[in-house]
């Protein structure tokens, strides 16, 4: 019997393998480019397997299989659970230990927004107010229609988790708080208007950021803003040294009625924004460009010394803008009192730019909400995500630098 022995070159094989996976992994970036959603939702069907299993491991304190004398428990098998994505309905293999005590927070955890957008869409479809879009991401997500009652259950739980969420003590000090507010539109006694999603976002004494607050309002108005801050100071909050937000004048005016402690950042990116309606249409790109450069800066000193120069260069040229400038840029400025590596964190309301966009990218596929109360189930459980995401995550900034830099300031004033 003639016996073929495959005598490629070892480089060539590799070449072969190589080639092989290139190709693969092409076809699987083509499948996720092209939206394909059956390979979409394996791959998350992966995904949270994967999760699950280490999930499991470390509740037992062993892998699969491992002798060890730390082992908490055995496997026991698995049961089927269905979870809601946004790429559909994925059929889950959930493991269990023989003592039944494994429990895993991953369903719930991360199907608060799921639920809540569904939620928004099916009352939606309920209400007879629907397009048949509305009707057929339904049924794909959930895989069965909606009648009031469902509707009803549904929200049950997700709101008693929200309220506990927005009701809970704030015992911790906050040195740095950033408010900021986006409309949605929400229909309301048969009538579509926007209200007004008011948000507060922290920076805790130890360094993480978290969500303190979402809350809807008709507009943003110094009595909504003055109750929303109320709120969060009877929840306990204390400790607020630095304050961020936009120029907005009700606003303002309620963080130095509630908050007459803390210092005032006017968030520089919404005021060069608004420096653009102190420009005509075709001005020189180079006048905002070097205006924008002056916020780098290391010190006080070298921002007055740089803007005195811009001052200079651009008065003759654009009078209303220069003026204008002159007499707001010190709002902006209140940063320069923190210490330098916060200067880039706490200049702007940027850190709300995450949340916000993940908010606008959800509420988008609504478009107008049905009541007020499913607008802000959404928006709230968007933020509970974050917030819960931030928290596990590293510390955002070292608050031993800003205890460091009082100190200082405190000899210096001595």
């Amino acid at each position: 019997m003639l016996v073929m022995f495959n005598v490629t070159n070892p480089v060539e094989r590799a070449h072969t393998m190589t080639k092989r996976q290139v190709k693969t992994e092409a076809t699987d970036l083509k499948a996720i480019l092209s939206g394909d959603d059956d390979f979409l939702r394996t791959a998350v069907r992966a995904a949270i397997q994967s999760a699950l299993e280490a999930e499991m491991t470390e509740a037992l304190a062993a892998e699969r299989s491992e002798r060890v004398g730390s082992r908490l428990g055995y496997r026991s098998g698995f049961y089927s659970r269905s979870l809601i994505t946004r790429v559909g309905t994925i059929e889950l293999r959930v493991p269990r230990d023989r003592a039944g005590l494994f429990s895993t927070e991953l369903f719930e955890r991360y199907q608060r927004s799921e639920r809540a957008l569904v939620s928004a869409l099916a009352e939606m479809y309920v209400q007879g107010v629907s397009t048949r879009k509305v009707k057929a991401v339904t049924e794909q997500l959930c895989g069965h229609s909606f009648s009031a009652s469902s509707v009803s259950e549904m929200n049950k739980t997700l709101d008693a988790a929200l309220t506990a969420f927005a009701t809970q003590r704030l015992d911790e000090p906050y040195p740095y708080l950033i408010l900021d507010a986006r409309y949605e539109r929400v229909r309301e006694g048969g009538v579509i208007a926007s209200q007004a999603a008011l948000i507060a976002i922290a920076v805790a004494s130890d360094g993480h950021r978290q969500v303190l607050a979402v809350d809807l309002a008709n507009r943003e108005s110094a009595s909504s803003w003055r109750d929303f801050l109320l709120d969060l100071k009877q929840r306990g909050l204390h400790g607020v040294e630095f304050v961020v937000s936009d120029d907005h004048p009700g606003l303002k005016q309620a963080i130095r009625e509630v908050l007459p402690e803390a210092a005032w950042q006017r968030c520089y990116v919404h005021f060069l924004r608004n420096a653009l309606d102190h420009l005509p249409r075709r001005a020189n790109d180079d006048c905002l460009q070097e205006l924008r450069w002056i916020y780098d800066r290391r010190e006080i000193a070298e921002v007055r010394r740089d803007l005195a120069a811009w001052l200079l260069k651009w008065s003759s040229k654009y009078a209303r803008l220069c003026d204008w400038v002159e007499e707001n840029i010190e709002e902006t400025l209140t940063y320069y009192r923190l210490p330098l590596s916060h200067h880039k964190h706490m200049k702007s309301t940027n850190m709300l730019e995450r949340l916000n966009q993940e908010i606008k990218r959800r509420t988008h596929v609504v478009r107008i909400f049905p009541s007020p109360a499913s607008c802000l189930r959404l928006v709230r459980a968007l933020a509970v995500e974050t917030h819960e995401e931030w928290l596990e995550s590293p510390r955002y900034l070292n608050m031993e630098d800003l205890r460091e830099h009082k100190k200082q300031q405190m000899k210096v004033a001595a």
